[in-house]
């Protein structure tokens, strides 16, 4: 596991997993969003692709972002495809519980200091509702494309609740040869819980 790709609704701890992966695997992490969002505004598609496949070129990286328009240049190229599918009800509660930290000014970051209380919570274009919106747009048309990148060899890990995220952690830890066997073991196809608990 060298080449990762991570992708998930919002408030599921992509940022954080992301990190942790590069930091363990000893990759360099890129944000996608990072890429897009430019203090200028956002980069025209085609230069988007561009520079993220010049990051997936490379022999190692940790990819994380929801862009399945780049799927060719980066879920393609992984050796590993991360689907952090939680429910819909734990991912309103966490933007909730993140929303009001940043509001509470517990929080600095670009997002925190553009919040407000209409974005986060009553706008027509609110994260909550922008959020519902997009679970139940995206996620069969993910469920598609991650089968089509498990076709080509992709080993894909759909992880499905913060305990599974912990499990995998364990398993995937640098330590004896068997943790990264029983890791590799618990890799799944897109229609498969990777535990039952």
């Amino acid at each position: 596991m060298r080449r990762v790709a991570l992708f998930g609704p919002p408030a599921t701890g992509k940022t954080t997993l992301a990190r942790w992966l590069s930091t363990e695997l000893d990759e360099p992490h890129a944000d996608l969003d990072d890429i897009l969002f430019t203090p200028h505004g956002p980069l025209p598609l085609e230069e988007f692709r561009r520079q993220a496949a010049a990051i997936t070129a490379t022999d190692g990286w940790i990819v994380e972002g929801n862009f399945s328009k780049l799927a060719d240049v980066v879920w393609h190229r992984a050796d590993t495809l991360i689907w952090l599918d939680f429910p819909l009800p734990l991912i309103l509660y966490r933007i909730t519980r993140r929303s009001l930290r940043q509001l509470a000014g517990r929080e600095d970051s670009a997002q925190a200091r553009r919040l407000t209380w209409s974005t986060a919570f009553f706008a027509r274009r609110s994260l909550l509702r922008t959020a519902i919106r997009k679970y139940r747009a995206n996620r069969p048309r993910y469920a598609r494309q991650v089968a089509e990148t498990a076709a080509l060899g992709v080993q894909v890990v759909r992880l499905r609740s913060p305990r599974e995220v912990q499990r995998w952690r364990q398993q995937t830890a640098k330590g004896p040869a068997e943790s990264r066997s029983r890791a590799a073991r618990h890799t799944t196809g897109p229609d498969q819980h990777l535990h039952d608990g």
